[in-house]
């Protein structure tokens, strides 16, 4: 039996802790209120979200915006080479493209070899699946400046038709849909990038114009297509699928081309009009690097998309003159004794109101005697009293290929004030 300590006021006395384990906490029922050790608390269970890095958003923001970025890319790389590529007889540019078009031939050949039933062997088969990336990055490497060039030498309605065509087609070189058509697609851009550059590489080799000279280019590319359908059937042994495959898109090209050239529609690549307008006058004076000339206009300041006078005010006995600048290779200049180099013929029309356009005047003696200017070929023509009404002017190559076309305008002018023109260099 325990006794009790008295205690005097004041004093304390410590209850001493029971030994062994704490007795668990009961309820108000008996029953134990402490949680088993198993159990979560509630804020254990939600999940700790992790904050994306910058790498993964930026991932993320690019596979959402797939097409939008292929589509910068490509016209960010097209702006590119608009700003940086020489003239279209620079040696190094030709150099490049014929070395590109070498290597995309190798290219289609192990293609159209290893493509059919066989695998390709061991040293190639690792990269094997990077030679369609390869195929279409040479296509792209040609299909660029060839845009660009026969976008320097278009004019009128069907030449930018058949621009526009090949710009679709080296926008098709970027798709991935037409990508996984595999050789027909290739085959076709490579029959066209083989006349496109026979078509002004030989002219800067042989410093001339001839519509002879497209034609033999259209001939090498039918050639090439016609070697590379030969040695498809002898890899394949498959006559029919050769024939869709290889065959047809290359030579349908050709014959596509062929037609359109027909038409006029091809621009007379190397040559292209450099600049163009329509004056008062043209005076012919001494430069100090040979001959210049001061183009006469009374066109407005404000009206900076105006070439000259193209809204010309006429009196009686004005003359109406078109003058232009053409650019073509150094090479060009007359090939022998007698030869006055690459004739040019430069057509007025005037919209007559009874019969519509018709041909007004052609001045046909103008040869292109030498190339290689910077600021180009120059020359005019003029006509005197031109009738009231829409004029236009347009220079074209001897096989009636337009080179550039300027569209005006004659209102009369009333006035008996003397004028006092403008003045430019030509």
């Amino acid at each position: 039996m325990a006794t009790a300590t008295p205690r005097t006021p004041g004093e304390t006395t410590a209850t001493p802790e029971p030994e062994g384990p704490a007795p668990e906490p009961v309820g108000p029922l008996g029953i134990v209120s402490a949680p088993p050790a198993d159990i979560v608390a509630p804020e254990d269970l939600i999940p700790t979200q992790k904050t994306p890095t910058l790498r993964a958003r930026v991932k993320d923001f690019r596979a959402r915006h797939a097409k939008w970025e292929l589509a910068l890319f490509f016209f960010a790389s097209f702006a590119y080479d608009i700003a940086t590529l020489p003239r279209i007889d620079n040696r190094f540019v030709l150099t490049k493209q014929g070395v590109y078009l070498s290597v995309l031939s190798l290219l289609l050949l192990v293609e159209l070899r290893w493509n059919w039933r066989e695998e390709p062997p061991r040293w190639l088969a690792r990269v094997w699946r990077f030679r369609e990336d390869a195929l279409h990055f040479f296509l792209g490497g040609l299909l660029s400046p060839y845009t660009l060039f026969y976008f320097k030498s278009a004019s009128g309605l069907t030449a930018f038709l058949f621009l526009s065509g090949v710009f679709g087609l080296l926008v098709a070189n970027e798709l991935p849909r037409f990508r996984a058509r595999g050789p027909v697609v290739r085959v076709a851009l490579y029959s066209f990038c083989v006349t496109s550059y026979f078509a002004y590489l030989l002219p800067v080799l042989l410093g001339y114009y001839s519509g002879t000279l497209f034609m033999v280019a259209a001939g090498l590319s039918c050639a090439a297509t016609l070697v590379l359908t030969l040695l498809a059937r002898w890899w394949s042994g498959d006559r029919r699928s050769t024939l869709r495959h290889v065959a047809l898109p290359g030579l349908g090209v050709q014959v596509l081309l062929l037609g359109l050239y027909l038409l006029k529609a091809i621009p007379p690549v190397p040559l292209s009009m450099l600049a163009s307008g329509i004056y008062h006058g043209v005076e012919v004076v001494k430069g100090p690097r040979g001959k210049d000339y001061r183009l006469l206009h009374e066109r407005s300041e404000w009206k900076l998309w105006e070439r000259g006078d193209q809204d010309f005010r006429a009196r009686p006995g004005d003359r109406v003159y078109f003058f232009a600048s053409v650019f073509a290779p150094a090479s060009f200049k007359p090939q022998r004794a007698g030869d006055r180099g690459t004739r040019l013929v430069i057509r007025w029309y005037y919209d007559d109101p009874e019969t519509g356009w018709t041909e007004f005047h052609a001045y046909d003696d103008l040869y292109l005697e030498q190339g290689g200017r910077e600021r180009g070929f120059r020359t005019f023509a003029y006509v005197t009293n031109p009738k009231s009404g829409d004029w236009r002017v347009a220079m074209e190559t001897e096989d009636g290929r337009e080179i550039g076309r300027l569209s005006f305008t004659v209102t009369p002018d009333t006035s008996t004030a003397q004028r006092e023109f403008k003045v430019d260099a030509g």
